[in-house]
């Protein structure tokens, strides 16, 4: 009976495989995904994708990983973002998920599950048939020798999917006219990692990985890049700038400040350095030191909305609501309103506690949740202006938008419910709040099937 709980265990593993994001934390902020599209655009554009329509998502996860688990997007790790030396070879890394997408290889990830799952399933029977035949030996036999056969059938089939990803991934990087130095660096980091944890580099070895060997990925893909027109293509110098800085602001972001002060030391003066101290002395509650910092980047360039986004989050956060509405009210109007500029912008407003700025603060938080739905913290700072001017069905749909995009399908249930039934019958917003109950119960539902 172990020997088929691991078994059961091990199909329920493999039943999963495609669903890497879920209790994953998604990482969101304007210059970084404004700077990550514009680094995938040129690529998607090369695999046939509308630009429009594929997504490049930050997760917070500082392992060094990339993965699509289903749509159009690209799921990247924090982690990565951090190793990476060079916008070049992030885009190294979107051009091989790309690949997944088009290769169309979560859809078909089931097949390769299907045929590992009927190999343990049949090895299964002939063990239990075994065994009631009093062989009980020949059963444990038959029973692990299919397990390691599944195993073994599933990677070949994820190994030959990231074989396809890596020549897809080249072929849109030469369509794009983008160097293929960076894939190869970044392989190389790979490598050296597996180098690092004593991963075996040998053919025995890759019997039992998901992805091929690095070392062989390498001499593949060398063999493409190098004699491929865009091997020269210089990088792009204002891209890699851009990248170094939101690289550093990642740091700053997610590290301890010691960290942060240690990796970019008061000695140093420039864009990125500064960038990770102002968020370091933030998160230290130094204001007069993170302000300094700020100040210190828009003397630099005074009209850099991020520079401006930056200090008035730290003077809203601070508790200085008033002071920040001048730099966020212009990063929002140079961001021509990008929705998480905006939400802030809004937040601030209503931080004030001043109720002459309600109805900006409501046309500002409006805009935000119009260009990007998937905005809990707009949702949440909406119904708290619909709720201050007593428009309490609002109010509550709000809540509704917000509780269902952060995984709490009961309490947007009562939400739904409660806004629909004091909204105008057939309006839009009551049609919304319909929509969004049915969605509740559907995931509310799919939630306790899993359990």
């Amino acid at each position: 009976m172990r020997i088929i709980a691991h078994i059961l265990a091990f199909l329920a593993a493999m039943s999963l495989v495609a669903q890497p994001a879920a209790a994953q934390s998604i990482l969101r902020d304007a210059e970084t995904e404004a700077l990550l599209q514009e680094m995938a655009a040129p690529l998607v554009d090369a695999a046939g994708l509308k630009p429009g329509n594929v997504d490049i998502v930050l997760v917070n996860d500082p392992s060094i990983n990339a993965f699509v688990a289903g749509g159009q997007v690209v799921y990247i790790h924090s982690g990565l973002i951090d190793a990476a030396d060079t916008a070049n070879e992030v885009q190294g890394v979107i051009a091989h998920e790309l690949g997944h997408i088009t290769g169309g290889h979560i859809i078909r990830s089931s097949q390769g599950i299907g045929a590992a799952t009927n190999i343990s399933i049949l090895s299964l029977l002939l063990g239990v048939a075994a065994a009631v035949a009093g062989a009980g030996d020949a059963a444990m036999g038959v029973i692990m020798a299919g397990q390691q056969a599944a195993l073994g059938k599933f990677l070949a089939f994820t190994r030959v999917q990231e074989s396809s990803a890596d020549a897809a991934g080249a072929q849109y990087l030469s369509a794009a006219g983008i160097s293929g130095r960076g894939s190869l660096a970044f392989f190389k980091k790979l490598q050296n990692q597996e180098f690092r944890y004593g991963y075996s580099q040998s053919d025995d070895a890759a019997f039992g990985r998901t992805h091929p060997l690095s070392g062989d990925r390498i001499a593949r893909l060398r063999e493409d890049y190098t004699v491929d027109p865009a091997w020269d293509a210089p990088d792009d110098p204002v891209m890699q700038r851009r990248f170094e800085r939101v690289k550093a602001k990642l740091f700053g972001y997610l590290s301890e400040p010691a960290r942060t002060l240690q990796q970019f030391p008061e000695s140093r003066t420039d864009v990125p350095a500064r960038y990770a101290r102002a968020y370091a002395y933030h998160k230290n509650a130094l204001v007069d030191q993170a302000l300094a910092e700020t100040k210190a980047l828009l003397a630099m360039d005074p009209q850099d909305p991020y520079f401006l986004e930056l200090e008035g989050q730290v003077l809203l956060e601070s508790g200085k609501p008033d002071e920040a509405l001048a730099p966020l009210r212009e990063a929002t109007d140079l961001t021509n309103s990008s929705p998480l500029i905006a939400s802030v912008f809004g937040h601030a407003l209503i931080a004030t506690e001043d109720a002459s700025h309600f109805e900006e603060a409501e046309k500002v938080l409006r805009a935000a949740v119009a260009r990007d739905r998937y905005n809990p913290f707009a949702w949440y700072q909406l119904g708290v202006v619909y709720a201050a001017k007593g428009d309490l069905p609002r109010a509550r749909l709000a809540s509704a938008e917000q509780q269902v995009m952060t995984r709490r399908y009961a309490e947007a249930i009562r939400s739904a419910q409660a806004a629909e039934a004091g909204l105008p019958t057939g309006t839009p917003d009551w049609i919304r709040a319909q929509d969004i109950g049915l969605q509740a119960r559907a995931e509310l539902e799919r939630e306790q099937k899993r359990k």
